[in-house]
C-alpha cells in the first residue's frame, strides 16, 4: 500500500483525523512507518540519515573545547563523549530500525509512558532549534564574509531557505542527502589533507598545546567540561532515527547490509563526528598561530584559512562560503523536519488536536531564529553543556531501559508499545529516573553539589540514569509498562521473527488502510482504528 494507492485521500478533510491522514501519509509522522512505504533500500536510508552529519558545528565545538582546555583534554573529551554515545545509540537505532517508529514512539512504551513521553518530545524539539539556530548562525558567518550580507538578514536567509524542502519530508530529504553528500566530502577533506602535507610540524606543534584556561595537559575536570560540551550531541541519534525508521525489512538476505546500514547510520554517525571536532581543534590552533585576531571557533574562517593555503584568495573564499552553504542547508532540514514531528507529537497528544506539522515547523524555525538574532553563537558553550544534562538523562534511561529492563530482566515485552490505552499515561521507571538524574546533574552544573562537582555532571546524569532505571524496573515489577496487553485484533502485530506484520487493516474514523501494528480495536467506533486517529479521539 503507497500513498498513491488511497483513492480517497484527496476528498478527505474536515476533522483533525481526516487532516492528520493528508499530512501523515507523506512521511508516516507520529506512526508506525508500514513496510508498502519503506521501498529504499538500506544503503540508500543510511547515506540520507548520515548526510546530516555534513554540519559544521562538530568544528566549532572542537576549536572552543581545544582553545579552552588544550589539545590532550580536548581529544579524551571528544573520545571520552563519542564511546557514551556509540554505546547508547546502539539499541535506539535497532529499535527504530527493526520496529519502524521514531524515538518518541519508542519512548513511550520504553519507560516514560503515553503522556510522559511528551516532556521527553518537548527536550528533543529544544536540541533542534538549538542546532537549527548554531547551524544556521554559521552559515549566517559564511554569507557575511563571502558576499557581505549582514549578519541579521543572514540568518533570515538561512532559516527560509530549508521550509520548501522540508515541506516535502523523506522523499525530497533523501535525494538532498544523496546528491551533496560526494561534494561536501571533497570540499571537507581536500584541505585539510593539504593543510597536513604541506605543513607536518602543526600536528605536532597542535599535540603539545596547552589551552587558555590554565589546566594541566591532562586534567580529569577540563576533559569532563569538554565531554560535557560534546555529550550535548548525544540527541543527534533522535534525528538518525527520523531517517532509520525507514529502513526496510530485516530478512536473511539482507542481514549484513541491514546491520552496516543500522550501526554505520545510527551510533556511527558519531565517528564522523569525533573526527570532524578534532579537526576542528586542529583548525582552530592553525588559526591562532597563523592569523592572530581572527575567530578561530567560527567554521568558515578555519576553511577559508584552510583553502588559501592551495589556491587564490577569491576562489578560497567561494569554496569555503559554498562548502558552509551546503553543509548547513543538510543539516538544517534534518533539524527543522525531526523538531517539527516532535513538537506535533507532544502538543497533538496533550490537546488532541491535530494542527499540521507544518504548522510547528514554523514554530520551530521562528524560536530558531530569535535565537539566532540573540547572538546565542556567542555562549555556546555554556548552552550546550546545560542541555547536555537533559539529554544525556534522557537517551541513558531509554538505551538502559532496552537493553537492561526488557531484554535483561524481561520486565516488559520486548516488541515497542506505543498505542493510547495499551499504555499507562505515566510510567514512573523512566520518569523518576530521568528526573532525578537531570535534576541532580543539573544542580551539579550550577555548584549547588559543591565547586568539585560542578565539571563532573554529565557523569552524575549518566550512572543515576544507567542505575536507577532498572532500579525503578524492579521496585515497580513492570507493572506500569502495559496497561493492557490485548488489543481486541486477533492477529499479533508481529510474526515469530518479531518482523512487523504487514496485513491491511481499514480505520473506521480516517477511512484509510494502515498496517496491523499501527491498528487496535475500537468499541466506540465497533471496528478497527489506527493509533493516531486514537490519539485524536476524545
Amino acid at each position: 500500500m503507497s500513498v498513491s494507492e488511497h483513492p480517497n485521500l484527496d476528498t478527505v478533510q474536515g476533522t483533525d483525523s481526516q487532516k492528520a491522514v493528508n499530512e501523515t501519509l507523506e512521511d508516516y509522522t507520529l506512526r508506525y512507518a508500514p513496510h508498502s512505504f519503506r521501498r529504499w533500500s538500506p544503503k540508500v536510508v543510511a547515506i540520507t540519515a548520515l548526510g546530516g552529519i555534513a554540519y559544521l558545528a562538530d568544528f566549532s565545538i572542537g576549536a572552543s573545547i581545544g582553545m579552552s582546555y588544550g589539545t590532550t583534554n580536548a581529544v579524551f573529551s571528544i573520545l571520552f563523549a563519542a564511546i557514551i554515545i556509540f554505546l547508547t545509540g546502539i539499541p535506539l537505532a535497532y529499535y527504530a530500525a527493526r520496529y519502524n517508529i521514531d524515538l518518541d514512539l519508542i519512548t513511550r512504551g520504553a519507560g516514560f509512558g503515553y503522556i510522559g513521553s511528551v516532556l521527553t518530545s518537548i527536550i528533543f524539539a529544544s536540541f533542534t532549534f538549538i542546532f537549527f539556530a548554531l547551524e544556521g548562525s554559521i552559515m549566517a558567518q559564511g554569507l557575511l564574509l563571502g558576499l557581505g550580507i549582514p549578519l541579521w538578514a543572514g540568518y533570515l536567509i538561512s532559516t527560509v531557505m530549508v521550509i520548501p524542502l522540508v515541506i516535502y519530508g523523506m522523499k525530497a530529504l533523501s535525494k538532498l542527502q544523496v546528491w551533496t553528500t560526494p561534494l561536501w566530502l571533497v570540499l571537507m577533506i581536500g584541505p585539510v589533507a593539504y593543510l597536513i602535507y604541506q605543513e607536518p610540524t602543526l600536528v605536532s606543534q597542535f599535540a603539545t598545546f596547552t589551552g587558555h584556561e590554565g589546566f594541566a595537559p591532562v586534567d580529569m575536570a577540563a576533559i569532563m567540561l569538554g565531554a560535557g560540551i560534546c555529550l550535548s550531541l548525544i540527541m543527534q541519534i533522535g534525528e538518525q532515527i527520523d531517517y532509520l525508521r525507514f529502513m526496510p525489512a530485516k530478512t536473511k538476505e539482507n542481514s549484513k547490509a541491514w546491520w552496516a546500514a543500522v550501526i554505520s547510520a545510527g551510533p556511527g554517525w558519531v565517528i564522523l563526528g569525533a573526527i570532524k571536532q578534532i579537526i576542528g581543534a586542529f583548525l582552530g590552533f592553525y588559526l591562532l598561530t597563523k592569523i592572530p585576531g581572527v575567530n578561530s571557533t567560527e567554521p568558515v574562517q578555519q576553511f577559508n584559512a584552510a583553502f588559501h593555503d592551495m589556491l587564490p584568495g577569491w576562489a578560497a573564499l567561494t569554496l569555503a562560503v559554498i562548502l558552509v552553504v551546503i553543509s548547513q542547508i543538510k543539516i538544517n532540514v534534518t533539524n527543522a523536519y525531526s523538531g517539527s514531528l516532535a513538537w506535533t507529537s507532544a502538543y497533538t497528544r496533550i490537546s488532541k488536536h491535530y494542527p499540521g506539522r507544518i504548522v510547528f515547523v514554523i514554530v520551530n524555525l521562528a524560536i530558531a531564529l530569535a535565537l539566532m538574532e540573540g547572538n546565542m553563537f556567542a555562549v555556546l558553550g555554556k548552552i550546550l553543556g546545560f542541555y547536555s544534562n537533559f539529554a544525556i538523562a534522557w537517551v541513558v534511561v531509554v538505551a538502559t531501559d532496552i537493553s537492561i529492563n526488557k531484554y535483561v530482566l524481561k520486565l516488559s515485552p520486548k516488541e515497542p508499545e506505543y498505542r493510547r490505552d495499551m499504555l499507562y499515561n505515566v510510567n514512573p521507571v523512566g520518569m523518576v529516573a530521568f528526573l532525578v538524574s537531570a535534576g541532580l546533574s543539573i544542580a551539579a552544573f550550577f555548584g549547588l553539589l559543591g565547586s568539585f562537582l560542578a565539571p563532573y555532571s554529565p557523569i552524575i546524569a549518566l550512572v543515576l540514569a544507567f542505575v536507577l532505571t532498572p532500579i525503578m524496573g524492579l521496585l515497580t515489577k513492570g507493572k506500569y509498562y502495559i496497561k493492557s496487553h490485548d488489543d481486541g485484533v486477533k492477529e499479533p502485530r508481529y510474526d515469530a521473527e518479531g518482523t512487523p506484520v504487514a496485513t491491511v487493516y481499514h480505520c473506521r474514523v480516517c477511512e484509510q488502510g494502515y498496517e496491523r501494528p499501527d491498528i487496535m480495536f475500537s468499541h466506540k467506533h465497533n471496528g478497527t482504528i489506527c493509533s493516531l486517529c486514537k490519539t485524536l479521539d476524545a
